[in-house]
């Protein structure tokens, strides 16, 4: 049996420079992206849509079945408040506890976020993490999303995907543990590695975690990864 927890590899720093989810309400992801949020669409046909966000292009592919995911953006610093009040004038924020509280401390990462839904149900996340020190003095505004910065990935087995990552694009496990909820990349991009036999839903939602289906491509070491995530395994090529 395999444990790891705390372990962390600052000088190597993984990205998301392409994200895709299915989704069965694409026109609806649409008008959400584009028009709720106003993420710039950069490409777009029958089948899908794809909007800039900051360094990361984040795309959504028709499926006839639905897809239930949680993924993340990273923000500067200093704008969780700012990002917060442009937030709620535009979507629906997830109230966390009875006294109306709608932001999260992450005081083991560092980290503050709020939740919120996307169109098709997802729970979606803008996070700020204080050890990146990417502060801004820009008014906040959607060109202030810096990347997709997280992506669920549902497993029954940990151990092995974090050792398949590691092994074949030389990310390495963050945080976390092996049994029930592990991570794997950098700061700036991470991979949550949650079992779903012992870890049942999303954060903070009743949402079951399941392997769906997504493909994405990563940056790490300066080096680029094509990934497909399906049935519960990772194909993972060089490009």
């Amino acid at each position: 049996m395999t444990i790891i927890v705390g372990r962390y590899y600052n000088r190597i720093t993984m990205k998301f420079k392409q994200l895709s989810l299915y989704t069965h309400q694409i026109a609806a992801e649409k008008r959400f992206y584009a028009e709720t949020l106003g993420f710039p669409i950069v490409a777009e046909s029958a089948e899908q849509v794809s909007f800039a966000v900051g360094w990361s292009i984040l795309t959504f592919k028709k499926s006839e079945t639905p897809h239930l995911y949680h993924y993340c953006f990273l923000i500067p610093s200093n704008k969780l408040y700012e990002a917060l009040e442009w937030a709620e004038k535009r979507l629906h924020v997830v109230v966390l506890e009875d006294d109306g509280t709608k932001m999260v401390h992450f005081e083991n990462w560092n980290a503050d976020s709020f939740y919120f839904y996307d169109a098709s149900g997802n729970i979606a996340e803008f996070i700020v993490r204080h050890e990146l020190k990417n502060e801004t003095e820009e008014a906040f505004d959607i060109s202030s999303v810096l990347c997709v910065n997280e992506m669920g990935v549902g497993t029954k087995d940990i151990t092995q995907l974090n050792a398949q990552l590691e092994r074949e694009t030389s990310s390495k496990f963050w945080k976390g543990d092996t049994l029930r909820f592990g991570t794997n990349g950098s700061q700036e991009g991470l991979f949550l590695l949650p079992n779903y036999e012992t870890k049942e839903v999303w954060y903070p939602t009743e949402i079951r975690i399941k392997p769906e289906p997504f493909e994405a491509i990563i940056e790490n070491e300066g080096e680029n990864y094509a990934i497909v995530f399906k049935d519960e395994q990772f194909s993972i090529t060089k490009i």
